[in-house]
């Protein structure tokens, strides 16, 4: 098989050319504290042009607002996001629609766009025409000019955002927004992680539940409803704990008892799980609440753990029958430190004046929460009030979120990002979107730290050096899993880290010893390399970027190639290009030119690949440049997705090389990889097979780029079981042949997967779920070694037999009719007994039973992968099955990276399990469980830090006052999406 691969790929070939150009080529080692600096130095240019686009938002939005005067009676028509090019039955537009122009624009992944002006959203749960609403959009509408001058000076940006205390949120460039399958777009911009970020301090939470027994039925559902609002607006940068009180105090998650945890989504998610068995009895104790709960507060402030900044008091309860000012005195004043925020659940307002005067008293903020509609809006108002001091020193924080970095490193050399809290900016391995296709992000994707990624390192080495800032050099032996989690590659990395100045980030350059390590400049003329890289035949990285086309609007629409043509011509000094690259890819078109006039001698050839065999020839070098030859025609290619831009694992991406030529390049140089590729269909019709072209013989030498075909399956099975037959012709008689009906003939590669067997339906699966006696024999010999790996990032299916009542009443038909409901319930209170509500509620709880569900959830799994052992070439053995002896013997075949299994097949060995490589779910016990929570992973604290203003008015506080809309009372925050490109 080796030498129809060298002769179709041309790898041959490709190897003497590169030779002859060793005299103009230079060997250098990687330098990578300087390779990072310069990366590191290159975002913070990037993040400052950010920085002033944001500025001159906020700018413009100050003195739009400080300019208008607030008119009850304003009639204002805007375009709604939802509502833009909508039409009645009369094919009128409809109010607030309006005809929007719409065009596609591939800078914004080709959705329909428009590039002049904004549109505004406004959640379900609001009346878009009411008077704060329509007032903040008019006079925000002044930003429409900012956005659009914003993309003119810096096109790399792609999305601008505004988004108002009020509620509406206003989008860059203008595009339709469409509900989800249920007619609903539940999205609000103040419950975003980077709206909260800005408009808040970081802060340490305490949530006190009233769960008395006057709490009973539905306002004990709102009470939760409200606890999990005030959830959503805590971020990372926040702790928090929940206590339920009535004679008794009940940590919510009692194993926190005494301690809070960090706001990340997980933790936020497990204590909603848990606010589920909440139930009403008893009699209310606020005293003993109050008192653990500043005591809590003051506790983990001292250690040093917490945000170290503001800290609050949450209270929801129908009630509180005293003001308890001794307690306050005792522990919050003159000082105070801690605000109060009291939500007052039902619609008695006996005690509202109490529970005001906690607020006032405390520097905090006062509100009543009737019906489940309430919730929302009223839990917001506590951002208002915590912002107060930012606004008051017109103090405009940075806040940066998700953020992209191109990366052209090597075969397994990648860049990779963290924030303050460790976790994930962007890494390679970072998995945002649920898999199969589904466009979807994860709820927590934004939350996943570095060790889950560089779970190697066990003591948390690199990651906290780069938590805390550090410069510095860290190396480790890795395991990274390949080709969706079914192969692994062992690997030696180095890695070097720095900060990212004005930023919470720091950033890593990853370089694995040998190839990732070493590279090579060649030198060819300009003439030389541009005459070569407009062969047809050629193409450049997508995602790569040999020239920064986004930099000015006239080279928006430029290929990489007509931007390389046009920086070498000198006549364009503003396109700025990455001359060094562009040397290289010139050196690497002009020494693979031989390939298209080899591969075209192929195809002429009518005696070659008559069987039409043989489909696609392919090169890759490692600056991005690609050669891809059909050998038939489009329509009759087994696999049209390979090489295309639906073929993520097969095409140059913007954190990874293709994964053929990953594994090419840890072969021993000369050997061709051949391997099943696993698509989304299991498509098992084509065999790839690839080899590195290394520059010198040296295994340190780096790679300069690999080859390969793709054949047909069946033509490969025809070649391999032809070549077992020749034995025959050799000496005129096999002692033993592969059509011997007593033994079973495998074709496997490295990795343990079956390439060919006698039971086509065997054809990629692993050989251990045919053969699971001579696979665990294998391993006992190490022919194979098993190898652990762990997967923090997956995902688990689980059938929830009931949603629970909290989250039932989250659907938005479900809480009008609770609201309904509840209503009814209010008419009727002083002829019924207290628990009406119970009866109300129980009903609602019974049908919620019914509606289970599969979903999938966050887990940790782990699971095996499978490699040979490289200097084993053969081995034979045999293994017991119940009295029956079963042989086999295994032999490499010379040059790649198969091995031929055969194995004697009259014993039974069913007893003996399959070996499979199925994920199991890591179940944690209740004490590790514990154990997780509680452990405290370093993080560094924002730089900034505004808990309380001396010229803030304290007696804001709610109730009738309500907060005055003046400019001290105002927020809005702004973000900017980088291109991801």
């Amino acid at each position: 098989m080796k030498s129809i691969s060298a002769k179709y790929s041309g790898s041959q070939l490709l190897q003497k050319k590169y030779k002859e150009f060793e005299r103009a080529v230079r060997v250098e080692e990687i330098d990578g504290l300087r390779l990072v600096k310069q990366l590191a130095q290159n975002m913070e240019e990037m993040f400052h042009k950010k920085a002033q686009a944001m500025k001159r938002l906020v700018e413009a939005a100050e003195e739009a607002h400080l300019q208008h005067e607030e008119d009850p009676d304003l009639q204002y028509e805007y375009f709604n996001a939802v509502l833009i090019n909508e039409v009645d039955e009369e094919g009128n537009s409809v109010e607030l629609g309006g005809e929007f122009v719409l065009q596609p624009n591939d800078h914004f992944n080709n959705l329909s766009v428009n590039l002049s002006l904004s549109v505004v959203q406004v959640p379900t749960n609001m009346y878009n025409k009411d008077s704060a609403i329509v007032n903040g959009v008019y006079w925000s509408e002044a930003l429409n000019k900012v956005f659009v001058d914003n993309f003119e000076k810096d096109p790399s940006l792609i999305w601008q955002y505004f988004g108002s205390a009020k509620g509406f949120f206003r989008q860059y460039p203008g595009i339709k927004w469409k509900p989800d399958e249920h007619g609903v777009i539940a999205f609000d911009c103040r419950n975003r992680k980077w709206y909260i970020q800005a408009a808040t301090s970081p802060k340490d939470v305490v949530i006190l539940v009233d769960v008395s027994g006057s709490m009973k039925g539905l306002r004990l559902t709102i009470a939760k409803q409200t606890v999990s609002s005030i959830l959503d607006t805590l971020g990372d940068d926040d702790f928090f704990n929940i206590i339920a009180y009535n004679e008794e105090l009940h940590y919510v998650e009692p194993c926190l008892n005494g301690t809070l945890v960090q706001a990340d989504v997980t933790n936020k998610d497990h204590f909603r799980e848990h606010l589920d068995k909440l139930f009403a009895q008893g009699i209310g104790m606020l005293d003993v609440a109050l008192t653990e709960a500043f005591n809590l507060l003051s506790d983990f402030n001292e250690t040093g753990r917490g945000s170290e900044c503001s800290q609050a008091i949450m209270l929801v309860t129908d009630g509180a029958v005293d003001t308890y000012d001794a307690i306050f005195a005792k522990y919050n004043w003159p000082d105070r430190k801690v605000r109060i925020f009291p939500y007052l659940i039902g619609r008695e307002s006996a005690f509202a004046d109490n529970l005001k005067w906690m607020a006032c008293a405390n520097k905090g903020y006062f509100t009543q929460i009737s019906t489940l509609a309430d919730v929302q809006e009223n839990v917001m108002e506590y951002l208002h009030v915590l912002s107060r001091p930012k606004v008051i020193d017109r103090e405009h924080d940075t806040v940066w979120t998700e953020a992209y970095i191109d990366s052209t490193l090597g075969i397994h050399g990648y860049a990779f990002a963290i924030t303050n809290n460790g976790y994930i900016l962007t890494h390679p391995d970072l998995r945002p979107l649920y898999g199969d296709g589904k466009k979807r992000r994860k709820p927590n994707y934004s939350s996943v730290d570095l060790s889950e990624v560089e779970w190697e390192d066990k003591d948390d080495t690199l990651r906290n050096a780069m938590v805390n800032r550090k410069t510095g050099t860290f190396s480790m032996e890795v395991t990274k899993s390949i080709d969706k989690g079914k192969r692994v590659l062992v690997l030696h990395n180095d890695y070097y880290y720095t900060d990212i100045e004005g930023t919470p980030f720091s950033l890593g350059v990853a370089l694995s010893r040998g190839h990732g390590k070493f590279f090579f400049r060649g030198n060819v003329t300009i003439e030389e390399g541009l005459h070569d890289l407009e062969h047809p035949d050629v193409a450049l990285a997508d995602e790569w970027t040999y020239c920064n086309t986004d930099e000015h609007p006239d080279h928006r629409y430029l290929s990489q190639i007509e931007a390389i043509k046009l920086y070498l011509s000198g006549h364009e000094p503003q396109l700025k290009c990455d001359k060094e690259l562009i040397q290289e890819v010139l050196f690497d078109a002009v020494v693979t030119a031989p390939l298209e006039a080899y591969w075209t001698s192929l195809v002429l050839n009518k005696s070659e690949n008559s069987d039409k065999g043989v489909e696609i020839a392919y090169l890759g070098t490692r600056t991005g440049l690609s050669r891809i030859n059909l050998f038939v025609v489009p329509d009759e290619l087994t696999n049209q997705d390979f090489l295309t831009a639906e073929d993520k694992e097969g095409v140059f991406n913007a954190d990874h090389f293709p994964l053929w030529y990953k594994r090419a390049a840890e072969q021993v140089p000369g050997t061709f990889v051949y391997s099943l590729p696993f698509t989304g269909s299991e498509n098992k019709s084509v065999v790839l097979a690839s080899t590195a072209i290394q520059l010198l013989d040296e295994r340190k030498s780096p790679i300069a780029a690999a080859v390969g075909i793709q054949m047909k399956l069946e033509f490969f099975q025809k070649k391999f079981w032809t070549a077992s037959r020749q034995c025959a012709a050799l000496d005129g008689k096999c002692s033993i042949s592969c059509d011997d009906e007593n033994i079973n003939c495998y074709l496997i590669d490295n990795n343990g997967f079956i390439l060919v067997a006698e039971d086509y339906t065997l054809t990629g699966k692993f050989f251990g779920e045919a053969e699971g006696a001579v696979m665990n024999k294998l391993l006992h010999m190490g022919s194979f070694k098993r190898v652990t790996l762990y997967d923090y990032q997956a995902l688990c299916w689980v059938f929830s037999e009931s949603s629970g009542s909290g989250h039932t009443l989250l659907d938005p038909y479900f809480a009008f009719f609770s609201t309904i409901k509840w209503i009814l319930t209010e008419l009727v209170i002083f002829m019924v007994e207290f628990n009406l509500y119970s009866w109300w509620y129980s009903d609602l709880t019974t049908k919620a039973q019914r509606m289970g569900r599969s979903m999938q959830v966050p887990c940790d799994t782990e699971y095996p992968a499978f490699v040979s052992e490289r200097t084993i070439k053969e081995n034979m053995g045999h293994t017991d099955c119940d009295g029956c002896i079963k042989s086999f013997v295994i032999q490499q075949i010379p040059s790649s990276n198969l091995f031929m299994v055969v194995v004697d097949n009259k014993c039974d060995c069913s007893m003996f399990e399959p070996i499979t490589m199925d994920p199991i779910e890591i179940m944690y016990n209740e004490s590790l469980k514990c154990e997780r929570l509680k452990m405290q992973k370093d993080r560094r604290r924002p730089d900034t830090c505004h808990p309380f203003h001396p010229e803030e008015n304290s007696m804001e506080c709610g109730g009738a006052m309500g907060l005055a809309p003046s400019l001290s009372a105002v927020l809005f925050c702004i973000l900017l999406a980088v291109c991801p490109r």
